[in-house]
């Protein structure tokens, strides 16, 4: 059900089209939506509305990756700017809808010894291990940590300390391994998982609101890309994404 790498992507350009009416619908959604978006394609599968094709990745690289022909009948986004790209180049079928929210936070190993806060000793305290984020050029999680850093003027006091990873779970990832001392994930991404704990939070006034705006493609099947986004606005699916962590819009 669920295709991961950018392996999985490219694979899908090579694939015959098969039939409409045996096609699963083929959902394009930021990395940071993982575990929530494989509970509810279970969901509609089980429901009898047919297949789904996941595929995860920085919204960065899945909007690109539309942009240059992948098959995607939906785009679930971690930003606006990467889904306005899209619609600028007129890859959209109809407006976004504005589906959920999330928050930004600093987390370290669950045994770590010190704990962490987002103030001005934050760097010396972390005395020189990695820190680490999300590409802030590119991935939505990296773009919202670089402004929330900058509004704390911690920014440029961290920068021989951080290291940039491809997305948000990568990110939580290096952190689990104790391979980095903090990172910057979303609150999310801490949903039942022991091996990593929030030091701290970031003000929601010191980055842009995180909005995951989703999509129907213009260049997809669109009524497999409707039904799909008629059951992620359902009821079932607001309290699955409730219980991992992230806010409704």
């Amino acid at each position: 059900m669920a295709i991961r790498a950018l392996a999985g992507i490219l694979a899908l350009l090579t694939l015959a089209t098969p039939a409409r009416a045996d096609r699963p619908v083929t959902i394009f959604a930021a990395a940071s939506t993982t575990p929530a978006m494989e509970e509810i394609a279970r969901l509609y599968e089980e429901a009898g509305n047919g297949r789904v094709r996941l595929v995860f990745a920085s919204s960065g690289l899945l909007a690109r990756q539309i942009d240059n022909g992948a098959p995607a009948d939906l785009f679930l986004s971690a930003n606006l700017r990467w889904m306005d790209w899209l619609a600028e180049r007129g890859r959209l079928a109809g407006e976004p809808v504005a589906l959920l929210g999330n928050e930004l936070v600093l987390i370290q190993p669950a045994d770590a010894l010190e704990k962490l806060t987002l103030d001005k000793e934050l760097a010396k305290r972390l005395g020189g291990a990695k820190l680490a984020t999300a590409d802030p050029d590119h991935v939505p999680a990296g773009i919202y940590a670089r402004q929330a850093l900058e509004s704390l003027r911690l920014w440029d006091g961290l920068q021989s300390t951080m290291v940039r990873m491809s997305n948000v779970r990568a990110t939580l990832l290096l952190v689990e391994r104790g391979e980095a001392a903090a990172g910057i994930v979303y609150a999310s991404d801490l949903v039942a998982n022991p091996r990593v704990r929030q030091a701290d939070a970031f003000p929601s006034n010191s980055h842009a609101p995180i909005v995951y705006p989703v999509a129907i493609m213009a260049e997809g099947y669109q009524d497999h890309g409707r039904r799909f986004l008629d059951f992620l606005k359902s009821a079932k699916a607001a309290q699955v994404f409730r219980r991992h962590g992230f806010r409704l819009q």
